[in-house]
């Protein structure tokens, strides 16, 4: 989604080569921007966030999205632009997404097409389970056997009947009013569209694909200068493809009020998370058909190098780590959604469902251990009504850059842009339901606050790639401190 540059060249030895002149060649101000101390707004400094997403987080959070549960994500590339009229989609190979045949998709997933499934039973404290409660409620009832037929009955059970009780009517309108409530932060794709269609992210994994230019120029341009906060004399342009800005703007910028610093920092990180997978996994060279996918210090030089960027590469990845956080205190706060027993994560596969469940609930208490999570009360805690305004702006300019992931040009872009987004506006959703988390019942359903298979999938993953693109940084890092060792012998 963000703009490339031309392939590397077609020899695979030349290329190593020349790559290594070009690195020696600007060495001292790549080291330079190698991001230390403590992030702003917060007190965390970034190499315990290192340590930790090294030996704790990023080890586990790529087993997990191995798993059958969460390697196959439900989304509709087909939705049109709603801001402008569509410059045609990418015809660059690399920028097609391959669907996930329908026989490949775990049966218990695909029983749960819907987001939610209301269940008709003489039990009227079930009408409100969600799909992932109610597939482990059955196979509870029914001692697991051949957990309900793949808990085919939980879905014959999804029909709503002119028999339904008061209660369970009341059930069925408080539950509808909570999918259009104000916690929402994401404009979410609707799973029972034929054109929605699963995907297998392990299969079409996020990468340079050589989609740039006009397209890319104006989705980045139009998250930052029109969802971004800022008043009309500043001028502010982000996109990669824009000229610097200089120091002003960021004596603007922490002149500003803490939300509208965070919202401005979740963007930026991003935009530097998904920078750092293409410099990471770009398209050395192809051969005989056979592509070559690998680092590209050069690419990660022209993106985050404080000199090829005038300062602002070493501010893009301190922003990384600071959206890390986000969606890190964000796991941290959802645990006790998960750890009920009322809630499963169901395939359909018994054992694999629970050791999934029993994989995640361990990512969840690595991430109540750490020691420095960024403060979410600290948002919002003025006056009253302000602050309530203020969270409603905030909620409406990160819904709106979530509608503006649909104008992606390049489908792979666009897919993981969706993910992504929607991966960060779950966790918002989270951090700003403390109260309704902290009323959920354990073995009943889970009334105030609810995420569907859709957001659960976007938000792991999400959060994977950030932990990813700090291991990736770590790895450039190693790589260029192994060619400097090399050019002084």
């Amino acid at each position: 989604m963000s703009p490339g540059v031309p392939r590397a060249g077609a020899g695979q030895g030349a290329a190593a080569a020349v790559q290594l002149l070009v690195t020696l060649s600007f060495l001292p101000s790549v080291v330079e921007a190698q991001v230390t101390g403590v992030l702003d707004d917060c007190l965390c400094d970034i190499d315990s966030i290192d340590n930790f997403n090294t030996f704790k987080i990023f080890p586990k959070i790529k087993k997990l999205q191995e798993r059958d549960y969460f390697r196959y994500y439900k989304v509709n590339l087909k939705r049109p632009c709603p801001f402008w009229a569509e410059d045609g989609h990418c015809s660059i190979k690399d920028c097609h997404v391959e669907p996930c045949p329908e026989s490949k998709i775990p049966v218990g997933i695909k029983a749960g097409n819907s987001n939610k499934v209301f269940a008709i039973t003489n039990n009227d404290a079930l009408a409100s389970l969600s799909f992932v409660e109610l597939c482990t409620y059955y196979s509870k009832v029914a001692n697991n056997t051949k957990e309900l037929e793949d808990c085919e009955q939980a879905s014959k059970l999804g029909a709503i009947n002119s028999t339904l009780s008061n209660q369970s009517k009341e059930a069925f309108i408080d539950w509808a009013r909570y999918d259009d409530s104000q916690d929402h932060f994401c404009e979410l794709d609707d799973e029972r569209s034929p054109a929605a269609q699963y995907v297998d992210l392990l299969l079409n994994p996020e990468r340079y694909t050589g989609y740039k230019g006009s397209s890319a120029w104006r989705v980045w341009n139009s998250i930052y200068e029109e969802n971004c906060f800022k008043p009309r004399s500043v001028y502010r342009p982000l996109n990669p493809l824009a000229p610097s800005r200089g120091e002003s703007f960021y004596t603007w910028l922490e002149g500003l009020c803490l939300e509208k610093r965070v919202f401005y920092k979740l963007i930026s990180g991003l935009h530097a998370s998904i920078n750092l997978h293409l410099c990471a996994n770009y398209l050395l060279e192809e051969t005989w058909g056979k592509p070559s996918w690998g680092p590209n210090m050069k690419e990660f030089k022209r993106r985050f190098d404080p000199v090829e960027t005038k300062g602002e590469g070493p501010r893009r990845l301190k922003n990384l780590y600071f959206l890390y956080l986000i969606e890190l205190r964000a796991l941290s706060k959802v645990a006790p959604y998960f750890e009920r027993s009322i809630v499963d994560l169901y395939t359909g596969n018994v054992q694999e469902d629970a050791d999934t469940k029993t994989l995640l609930l361990n990512i969840f208490q690595d991430t109540k251990s750490f020691p420095m999570h960024f403060d979410e009360k600290s948002m919002f805690a003025g006056d009253k009504k302000g602050a309530k305004s203020l969270k409603e702006e905030f909620r409406l300019h990160f819904k709106n850059i979530s509608r503006i992931m649909d104008c992606v040009g390049c489908d792979k872009c666009r897919l993981w842009g969706k993910l992504q987004t929607q991966g960060l506006g779950t966790a918002l959703k989270i951090l700003f339901s403390e109260k309704e988390i902290q009323k959920l019942p354990e073995n009943s359903p889970s009334k105030g606050f609810q995420l569907t298979r859709q957001e659960i999938v976007a938000l792991l993953n999400a959060f994977g790639r950030l932990s990813t693109s700090i291991r990736e940084l770590q790895n450039f890092k190693v790589l260029l401190q192994h060619s400097r060792d090399t050019s002084t012998v």
